[in-house]
C-alpha cells in the first residue's frame, strides 16, 4: 500500500520545528486556513505591472512592508534584473495559479507555474532574509518543483520564491544539499506518531501558538527587561 503524500505545508512546519508540525496536524483543517492578511498580501504577486504604475498616496493603502516609494524602486530593480533574462513576463502572466500539485510524496497548492521552463514560484507573506530563502522555504520550494516534475513528466532544476509585500523575486537552484534537506525533512513527517524533542533554538517559541500545548518556558516580557 502506497504512503499518503505529505502536505507542502507540514514539511514547511517541520522543516521549522517538528515539534510544531506535530501540534499543527492534531487541529481540524479548517483551522490551519491562512488569516485573511496573508491571501491579501498574496494577491500583490498578480499585480506587479499595476503596483508599478501605482501613485504613492495609493500604494499608501496596499499591504506592503516597505515605504511606497522604496517599494516601487525595489520592484523597478527587480523587473529590471529578470526582464534582463527574460523571466519577468513568466511571473506577470504565468502558464497557471494556483493548482493542486500531486507528486510522488507530497503535494499542494503551487501558487505560480511558470513555463520555457517548467518551474514552480511559491509566494510568502513574510520578510526575505538578507540572502537567500529561509530554510523551510527551500524545504518547501523543492517539494513543490518535484511534485510539478512527477506530474509533468520532466526535471525541474530551479524554483522561485516572491516576497511581493517587499517587491522581492529570488531564485534558488535545487541543489544536492537542499534536495538531502528535504528528504530528512520528509521522513521525519512521515515518522511522527507523537511530540518529538524540543528543539535547541527557543527563539522560535516566542511567537508559538502551541507553546502551550508543547510545555515550554518562553521568557517573558520581565525577563526581557532582566526584572526576574
Amino acid at each position: 500500500m502506497s504512503r499518503a503524500r505529505v502536505p507542502f505545508s507540514d514539511l514547511r512546519t517541520a522543516a521549522y520545528c517538528p515539534r510544531k508540525c506535530y501540534y499543527q496536524r492534531q487541529r481540524d483543517p479548517a483551522d490551519r486556513e491562512p488569516p485573511p492578511e496573508i491571501a491579501e498580501i498574496r494577491t500583490l504577486a498578480s499585480r506587479y505591472e499595476t503596483l508599478l504604475e501605482t501613485e504613492s498616496d495609493d500604494l499608501e493603502d496596499e499591504p506592503i512592508a516597505v515605504s511606497p516609494s522604496a517599494y516601487r524602486d525595489r520592484l523597478s530593480e527587480t523587473r529590471d534584473r529578470l526582464a534582463a533574462d527574460g523571466h519577468w513576463n513568466r511571473f506577470c502572466d504565468p502558464a497557471d495559479r494556483n493548482p493542486l500539485a500531486t507528486g510522488r510524496h507530497c503535494r499542494g497548492v503551487v501558487h505560480k507555474v511558470l513555463a520555457d521552463p517548467l518551474e514552480p514560484a511559491l509566494v510568502s507573506a513574510g520578510r526575505p532574509p538578507e540572502n537567500g530563502v529561509w530554510e523551510p522555504q527551500s524545504v518547501h520550494a523543492v517539494a513543490a518543483a518535484k511534485a510539478l516534475a512527477w506530474e509533468h513528466e520532466r526535471s525541474v532544476e530551479r524554483a522561485w520564491l516572491e516576497y511581493p509585500a517587499y517587491g522581492v523575486i529570488r531564485r534558488i537552484r535545487l541543489t544536492t544539499r537542499r534536495k538531502a534537506r528535504y528528504r530528512r525533512v520528509l521522513r521525519t513527517v512521515r515518522e511522527l506518531d507523537g511530540p518529538p524533542a524540543r528543539i535547541d533554538d527557543r527563539s522560535k517559541c516566542e511567537a508559538c501558538q502551541f507553546a502551550a500545548e508543547c510545555g515550554v518556558r518562553t521568557r517573558t516580557l520581565r525577563s526581557l527587561l532582566g526584572f526576574d
